[in-house]
């Protein structure tokens, strides 16, 4: 029986083919040259790791999200990345912990996941990000969403807006201002995240419902937290939000949705999520966390953010127009062509004499010492 299927790729992977590559060469290049100029640098960690590292450095990691794999030379379980940031914070609790704090850090690589997230199938995604890594304080929030913001624009994002949150908002409140039982926490957590009015006061979280209301543009939406926060429980939380919205005001558009927590397992006090006009779902998210340190037995402050840039990179892919290129006929002269790619020009030698410029895809040919439109 004939082979059908063997060059179909698995469910929720796919190949980019020339010209979206370009593009996504172009993207990652464009934003790390931003986290570059801030003064963050990069790392490349293996894609393969023991699993146990790559699920204990961080609260909320989810080992069942990963490929995981039993290694023939030391027997123990490997696992393929599903994220960076745990590979970030075992090498600045490793091999750079003698580095002067604060550490900044960047990456960018592929990361794949058992299954897709939501109605999003895929796989495999790119992922671009930066860690500032030692401290969690207001100015490394605002610092770290400035870069991401600058960084996606950068690489060709128009019409960013962020969304601020406050992973632990539940926790902080619960802790005294509005009490409730240990068992009840996640899952007026869970109901708050949901926007389910009916499910939060089944859960128990009645006075929670104020909160519902606090989401939305973020100078309103940051006036109705404040007045809900009667007890002062959460006045340093916003204060800090208050100050990274200045920080970054004028460089987009900014919302505030405090009890959002789908996508930030492993944050700490303070969240963000960033999207595109033109782009379908967010393209990153970002937030405070702690890196588990066992060496020293205490826990380090760190802010960061991920960017998955593909649906942006599709984006763009479609709407650029197709690139000039200069097709080199037989017996050109090379130096001519050279002094042209200096100058920007991508060529095509021809091979034999039936190449077509044409077909080759070219839009110019090589004519006289000129380009010469095909």
């Amino acid at each position: 029986m004939e082979d059908t299927d063997r060059d179909l790729l698995p469910e929720g992977l796919q190949d980019r083919l020339p010209h979206s590559a370009a593009v996504a060469a172009r993207v990652t290049r464009a934003a790390l040259d931003v986290m570059d100029g801030h003064g963050y640098h990069r790392v490349q960690p293996p894609s393969i790791e023991f699993e146990k590292s790559l699920a204990s450095r961080m609260e909320g990691v989810e080992p069942r999200r990963m490929f995981r794999f039993v290694d023939p030379a030391s027997l123990r379980t490997l696992a393929l990345r599903s994220d960076m940031t745990p590979q970030v914070g075992r090498i600045a609790a490793t091999r750079l912990a003698a580095a002067a704090r604060p550490l900044r850090l960047c990456y960018a690589g592929q990361v794949v996941t058992i299954k897709g997230d939501g109605l999003d199938p895929a796989r495999e995604r790119l992922q671009l990000g930066a860690e500032l890594i030692g401290s969690d304080s207001v100015a490394a929030a605002g610092e770290i969403v400035a870069i991401a913001i600058e960084a996606l624009r950068a690489a060709g994002a128009r019409g960013v807006s962020v969304d601020f949150t406050l992973p632990d908002l539940v926790d902080t409140l619960a802790a005294k201002a509005l009490p409730l039982p240990a068992g009840a926490v996640t899952a007026v957590r869970r109901e708050l995240d949901a926007k389910d009015a009916g499910g939060l006061v089944a859960a128990g979280g009645e006075a929670y419902l104020p909160l519902l209301t606090a989401i939305g543009p973020f100078d309103a939406a940051i006036e109705r937290l404040a007045a809900i926060d009667a007890g002062g429980a959460l006045a340093s939380r916003i204060e800090g939000l208050r100050a990274i919205a200045a920080r970054v005001s004028g460089l987009a558009r900014l919302t505030l949705d405090p009890s959002e927590r789908h996508g930030f397992e492993y944050q700490s006090w303070f969240g963000f999520t960033i999207y595109a006009e033109g782009v379908s779902g967010a393209l990153g998210r970002g937030g405070t966390y702690r890196i588990l340190a066992r060496e020293s037995g205490q826990d380090e402050p760190a802010i960061g953010f991920s960017l998955y840039p593909d649906p942006l990179i599709d984006a763009l892919a479609l709407a650029e127009p197709r690139r000039d290129t200069l097709f080199l006929p037989l017996g050109h002269d090379a130096e001519t062509a050279a002094r042209l790619r200096t100058i920007g020009w991508r060529t095509v030698a021809a091979l034999a004499g039936g190449d077509d410029a044409g077909a080759l895809g070219c839009t110019h040919r090589l004519e006289g010492g000129e380009a010469v439109a095909v």
